[in-house]
């Protein structure tokens, strides 16, 4: 059975940092591509950071310099390091892991919060 469990979010005053971890199982984790996702109240769920198998990462625009997602494979985790928080930033931050071959396999997390606000 695929479980990605995050943890980590809650609330932090503008200017703050958290760390978001997940811990994925049931995966030959090495094999995918890990990321992060958020939504925002009452807007869509948008991508904020991604790490291939081959530790090539990109971030979206509005956390570039802010945000780093990292990955260890020897303990099937992938973390993002959220500095500079702003209001902006709150949303329910989901974990995703993707492996794209002959068929495409997409496993989601169930979401943490995280709140900035003062």
């Amino acid at each position: 059975q695929v479980q990605l469990v995050e943890s980590g979010g809650g609330l932090v005053q503008p200017g703050g940092s958290l760390r978001l971890s997940c811990s994925a199982s049931g995966i030959h984790f090495n094999d995918y591509t890990m990321a992060w996702y958020r939504q925002p109240p009452g807007a869509q769920r948008e991508l904020v950071a991604r790490i291939s198998s081959s530790f090539i990462t990109w971030h979206a625009d509005s956390v570039k310099g802010r945000f780093t997602i990292s990955r260890d494979n020897a303990k099937n985790t992938v973390a993002l390091q959220m500095n500079s928080l702003r209001p902006e930033d709150t949303a329910v931050y989901y974990c995703n892991a993707i492996r794209v071959s002959t068929v495409t396999v997409n496993y989601w997390g169930k979401g943490t919060l995280v709140t900035v606000s003062s």
